[in-house]
């Protein structure tokens, strides 16, 4: 089993940052995708980044250059610079491992609110 702890949402002006986290533990194979996405209401969750375990990125095109993923495979975690930041970003920010296999696990997910 794999366990995922998000943290660093919170209520953000229009313009400003944050920075989350996602720590995994458990048993986790060193092949791996780790994920944001996000899930507003009314709307099916989407994918805002991606990081695989070595090192490839995809971003949804409107985080592109604004959003920065990073990961560190020794510790088993991902961070998520977002700048910029904008209404429409606001929601439940949600992080996903995923194995080749298919097999894939999500956090319990992070609020955040951009809003002035």
């Amino acid at each position: 089993q794999v366990q995922l702890v998000e943290s660093g949402g919170g209520l953000v002006q229009p313009g400003g940052s944050l920075r989350l986290s996602c720590a995994a533990s458990g048993r986790i194979f060193s092949r791996n995708a780790m994920s944001y996405w996000r899930q507003t209401p009314g709307k099916q969750r989407e994918l805002v980044a991606m990081i695989t375990s070595d090192g490839k990125t995809n971003y949804l095109g409107s985080a592109k250059g604004r959003f920065t993923s990073a990961r560190d495979n020794a510790k088993n975690n991902m961070h998520l610079q977002m700048n910029t930041l904008t209404p429409e970003c606001t929601g439940v920010y949600h992080c996903n491992l995923s194995f080749i296999d298919s097999e894939e696990y999500w956090g319990q997910g992070t609020p955040v609110t951009v809003s002035s």
